[in-house]
């Protein structure tokens, strides 16, 4: 990502950190990135094309996360350890990032950028059991984001992937421990309980 972008999203975060997203003004944005305001509307289009991209990065970074955290120490930590990780990391990542946790959880308040989700993307948080991939998005396209759903069952495939060559013969299987990993993951960002405890639960379900 170009250095000018990156700047520009780091400054649109930090400003929504300060003042509800309709107060963030693109000249505000632009002056904190050290650019004019026409490079940013060059790199984005528009305030709602600023914010999409944001939450994108924000999406992008969790599934990053959620990599390191299943990878291990070199990949040496338990499966199980790894999956505990995972959850560990997706509470606390909903719990200090807003757009993470609304992204998982479709749950938008008046200080986020809620004219960037559209009405079909707007569900209930159920629809993690028939999720997609997110998508990368062709050249000149809006930046799209994921449904209700869609985040936690991307981190819940990646798990499978990365798992596979070291899930233990004779256990649950694969599949099925990574998706009630990510559905209790997703239970524990609604009901804002400690991240710590999670990584108990997961090791507890999956002995």
């Amino acid at each position: 990502m170009p250095a000018a972008r990156e700047s520009l999203l780091d400054a649109a975060f930090a400003a929504l950190e300060r003042r509800p997203w309709p107060r963030v003004k693109m000249s505000e944005v632009a002056a904190a990135a050290g650019v004019s305001r026409q490079t940013l509307y060059n790199e984005f289009g528009s305030k709602e094309g600023l914010a999409r991209a944001l939450v994108r990065r924000e999406a992008d970074a969790y599934l990053c996360g959620v990599e390191r955290a299943l990878s291990g120490v070199s990949g040496a930590a338990a499966p199980r350890e790894r999956l505990a990780a995972a959850a560990v990391w997706t509470v606390r990542s909903a719990t200090e990032n807003p757009l993470v946790r609304a992204v998982l959880t479709g749950c938008w308040d008046e200080r986020l950028p809620v004219s960037v989700v559209s009405v079909a993307s707007v569900t209930s948080v159920a629809a993690v059991s028939s999720v997609t991939s997110v998508r990368a998005t062709p050249a000149g396209e809006p930046e799209p984001l994921p449904a209700p759903g869609e985040l936690i069952g991307e981190a819940r495939d990646r798990a499978v992937r990365l798992l596979e060559g070291d899930w233990p013969p004779g256990a649950v299987e694969l599949p099925l421990a990574c998706e009630v990993v990510a559905r209790l993951a997703l239970s524990y960002v609604v009901a804002a309980a400690p991240a710590a405890d999670v990584g108990r639960m997961v090791r507890a379900v999956l002995g």
